[in-house]
């Protein structure tokens, strides 16, 4: 009869587990934690409007969570002509930047009330899905910050 010792053995070996009698490797169990835990956190960001309901009486076309943040028309925030957009219109109330949206893109936003925001504008290419608020005073600019929030493309 050969002698094991507990490093040669499987039950003590780092790459091996049998708390139930099973040889499973331990990356394998890591997956199967990690796939569980994506799942408790998806589902419920699955779990929004669906697309073609209404929100605040307007049809969803499309719907998402980015993250958002905001700007007004100070020259170290834009371009050479701040209060001009990327479309060639005025910054406005409603306007919005954003890389992943077409121009003229109408689209609500989760606790903005009823407030319809337009694509105008676009931001640094190195932000790919990103959406950029406009505000005219900057103490709000800096109030809102940047956050996580849930949009939703609408038909207007």
């Amino acid at each position: 009869m050969k002698f094991e010792t507990p490093w040669e053995s499987y039950k003590f070996s780092p790459i091996y587990h049998d708390n139930i009698g099973m040889r499973l490797p331990i990356r394998a169990t890591i997956k199967t934690v990690t796939i569980i835990i994506l799942c408790l956190v998806l589902v419920p960001i699955l779990s929004l409007a669906k697309v073609g309901e209404t929100y605040n009486k307007h049809r969803i076309v499309q719907k998402g969570i980015v993250m958002a943040t905001a700007y007004n028309s100070l020259e170290n925030q834009t371009d050479s002509s701040p209060w001009i957009t990327a479309s060639g219109t005025r910054c406005k109330e409603g306007v919005i930047a954003s890389n992943f949206l077409p121009f003229g893109t109408k689209l609500m936003i989760e606790g903005f009330g009823n407030q319809i925001f337009t694509v105008e504008d676009r931001m640094n290419r190195r932000y790919k899905r990103r959406i950029d608020i406009w505000f005219r005073q900057y103490k709000d600019a800096r109030q809102f910050g940047i956050r996580k929030i849930k949009y939703y493309v609408v038909d207007a």
